[in-house]
């Protein structure tokens, strides 16, 4: 069985998020979307309110599953046997930091990493930008599945 994990913090799922998961799942038999959990940074979303949206948006696809992951995410791999890590790349800066964690983890464990183009149309989207947009009221309905837009908002006390 083929299996690939598409890590991330997912604070919150975007559609670019969800297009990268989606043409994961027509690669390989398996994909695990994995959230880090890294007590030290501030997040908009819990854990669980992360998973529960990742497993509501990713619901269609049914070799998908969601679960979380703390330490090093090669650790994670090999006690799931899952021997490729995707990473979804938007721009040139991506590719910069992604290669070295790929280098290392294929030096740390042997786990390989492959990289995916993002689709041109989220080429900019980033979880930190919906949350700023969002944050000063502006419009990211295109940019969140409906149920993340809905999260949001009332989580921004936007209703």
């Amino acid at each position: 069985m083929r299996r690939a994990a598409c890590p991330g913090s997912f604070d919150p799922v975007t559609n670019g998020h969800l297009d990268v998961i989606a043409r994961v799942s027509g690669l390989f038999d398996e994909v695990t979307v994995v959230v880090g959990i890294n007590k030290s940074k501030d997040r908009l979303f819990s854990v669980d309110e992360r998973l529960q949206m990742l497993t509501e948006a990713t619901a269609s696809y049914p070799n998908v599953r969601v679960d979380t992951f703390q330490g090093l995410l090669v650790d994670y791999c090999r006690a799931n046997q899952i021997a490729v890590i995707v990473k979804g790349l938007r721009a040139v800066t991506d590719f910069d930091y992604e290669l070295q964690m790929a280098q290392m983890n294929a030096g740390l464990a042997g786990i390989e990493t492959m990289f995916m183009a993002t689709n041109n149309m989220y080429s900019f989207l980033s979880s930190s930008l919906v949350k700023e947009v969002a944050m000063y009221g502006g419009d990211v309905s295109g940019l969140v599945p409906a149920l993340v837009l809905d999260r949001l908002t009332a989580k921004l006390g936007r209703n």
